[in-house]
């Protein structure tokens, strides 16, 4: 059984999500980033970390690949034309979305108060709403980002406009609107919400 260290308010809901939508079972141990049960498995103290046959894996992107390939489930098969696709949209979130609202954040509450740039934010707005631009321009038929196959990606964008919302980062793109309130409402999803 796979461990998850990590706040369900964190990254470490993609990961609790996931889990989840494959139907696999797992113990949440919703411990705070730079705990001492985070630095025991990361010295970093980031989260999450998936703990699996004692082996830590840390990166939300990096757990859910793992999890996507050993289950041969939410992901294309590696060195297909679809999978290359599928990680370059992986990419593009989190160089583009992710990054933003990290960078966001460090400069609301994680950094010292004396590090801050608080005007950046306004900068990073901006750029989040052109990428929401072209990320609809990227977006496959269907109800999915890659069309009619829920993937990696989905998880990732769907936290980050959640994301984006409690950062008041807005979603100026109709079709990002309809997507996460229909990503929202997969059982797999609630059932991590309510952890």
């Amino acid at each position: 059984m796979y461990s998850v260290i990590g706040t369900a308010k964190s990254r470490a809901f993609r990961v609790l999500w996931m889990l989840e939508e494959l139907g696999e079972p797992y113990t949440h141990i919703p411990a705070n980033p730079r705990s001492d049960g985070v630095v025991e498995f990361n010295p970093a103290g980031k989260v999450p970390v998936l703990i699996d046959d004692g082996t830590p894996i840390t990166d939300s992107t990096a757990i859910l690949t793992y999890l996507a390939d050993r289950h041969g489930k939410l992901t294309h098969p590696a060195g297909t034309l679809d999978r290359a696709c599928q990680d370059s949209l992986t990419q593009f979130l989190l160089d583009e979305f992710d990054a933003a609202l990290w960078l966001a954040a460090r400069h609301s509450f994680i950094l010292p108060e004396e590090m801050r740039l608080s005007a950046i934010k306004n900068t990073l707005r901006w750029e989040f709403e052109g990428s929401q631009k072209t990320l609809v321009n990227r977006m496959g038929e269907g109800p999915f980002l890659m069309g009619d196959m829920m993937t990696v990606p989905d998880i990732i964008l769907t936290h980050c406009l959640g994301w984006a919302l409690g950062a008041r980062f807005p979603i100026v793109e109709h079709d990002l609107t309809t997507y996460l309130e229909r990503m929202r409402e997969r059982p797999a999803h609630q059932r991590a919400t309510a952890l």
